[in-house]
């Protein structure tokens, strides 16, 4: 009979890396993964990295991430990919209360961030239009990484440290038990492990409710656009909340967009993944309303992912059943947080000294109508 410690069901970036913690303090680990590593919406993340976080706790945890992503070959023998470009984030005016309060609260956090009125952005990136612009943050250490190889390094490096991986096989179905969790695989065969971390992103509401919780998560299809630069102009990566979107460069000649709005529901294995070209004329009006120099630009193309979204556009960590937890509902600002936050998981699924502000996490807070406060507006996806 295969026995282990803990079984992680997921092989995107959070499987990985709480795969990835639990290895290195020598927990007998197996990782089941249905198609690849970083195989669903990881692998198509956008993979911004910033710790521009209304959330306390969530940027202590992304300004981890972050130094680890720098650091990637240090902790797995690999390149994540990572690269600087900072973060400039356009607020309207009536976000500026909040602006003012997050701001010195981030650099005191060692984040160094930037409270910057619009006649100081201009004075660095003219060729921008801020009229409707009340106020901006700039996160210097900000970047993207790479996705694929984020979590490819995390689960080599899990392996080279003990831990099983088997990719390929889907988990069917999970069983309670008294010191022990049953999980059937899709070949028929079985495996048992004291403890079970679910972290199965989109696919993780079905899961769960095999263990007796019905977890509040919808999957929502969003989309990214790239394109080609026009000319000389070059932008700074940037969030701009009025006209909802997400930007930064891809290497040399592209530039990436995305929504930071709710989009419609989807199924998480029936769903269009490819831009359609209406979409793709959306988000290049958006970044041309922001920048008019960026008129010329060319479609280079673009793909849809999978965001599993919680009620209030937060994480949903914490133990469901008795030996079974979860890591899921990050809401399309989970890839930032996962280097980290893996060490938290890992805390909690081993029963370790679990850090007090990973509790505000749990899903009972939606059966306590104490939905977490985050984002700006209807851009959840700040956090």
């Amino acid at each position: 009979m295969d026995a282990f410690e803990v079984a992680v069901v997921g092989g995107g970036v959070h499987g990985a890396s709480a795969t990835f913690h639990l290895a290195t303090r020598e927990v007998r680990t197996v990782l089941l993964e249905r198609t690849a590593p970083a195989g669903g919406p990881t692998g198509r993340s956008s993979a911004i990295c910033r710790a521009y976080y209304t959330n306390p706790f969530l940027a202590s945890v992304a300004r981890d991430s972050i130094a680890m992503f720098r650091d990637f070959e240090a902790h797995t023998g690999r390149d994540s990919g990572f690269k600087e470009t900072g973060l400039l984030v356009l607020h309207p005016p009536e976000d500026e209360p909040i602006v003012r309060e997050v701001v010195p609260r981030l650099s005191e956090q060692g984040i160094p961030t930037d409270l910057l009125t619009p006649e100081q952005v201009l004075e660095d990136w003219p060729m921008f239009d801020l009229t409707d612009i009340g106020v901006a943050a700039f996160e210097h250490d900000a970047g993207y990484a790479d996705p694929v190889l984020t979590t490819q390094g995390l689960l080599e490096r899990a392996r080279e440290l003990g831990a099983e991986l088997r990719i390929g096989r889907s988990v069917t179905r999970i069983d309670p038990g008294r010191t022990s969790r049953r999980l059937t695989l899709d070949d028929g065969s079985t495996i048992h492990a004291e403890r079970v971390l679910i972290a199965a992103g989109p696919w993780t509401r079905p899961l769960a409710a095999q263990v007796g919780e019905d977890l509040p998560l919808t999957v929502e299809r969003h989309i990214v656009a790239t394109f080609a630069w026009s000319g000389d102009t070059r932008v700074p990566a940037h969030g701009d909340l009025p006209n909802g979107y997400y930007f930064r460069p891809e290497g040399d000649e592209l530039f990436l967009m995305g929504p930071l709005h709710p989009e419609p529901n989807a199924d998480p294995d029936a769903f269009d993944e490819r831009l359609g070209p209406d979409e793709s004329e959306e988000m290049g009006r958006r970044a041309v309303r922001r920048v008019p120099r960026l008129q010329h630009a060319t479609a280079r193309g673009g793909w849809a992912s999978l965001y599993d979204v919680s009620p209030d556009w937060q994480p949903v960590i914490g133990e469901i059943a008795e030996g079974v937890y979860v890591d899921a509902g990050t809401s399309g600002h989970g890839f930032k947080l996962a280097p980290a936050l893996g060490r938290h998981v890992a805390d909690l699924v081993t029963g370790a000294e679990v850090d007090p502000g990973l509790e505000q996490f749990h899903p009972r807070r939606f059966l306590e109508a104490s939905s977490l406060e985050a984002g700006y507006g209807d851009a959840r996806i700040l956090g």
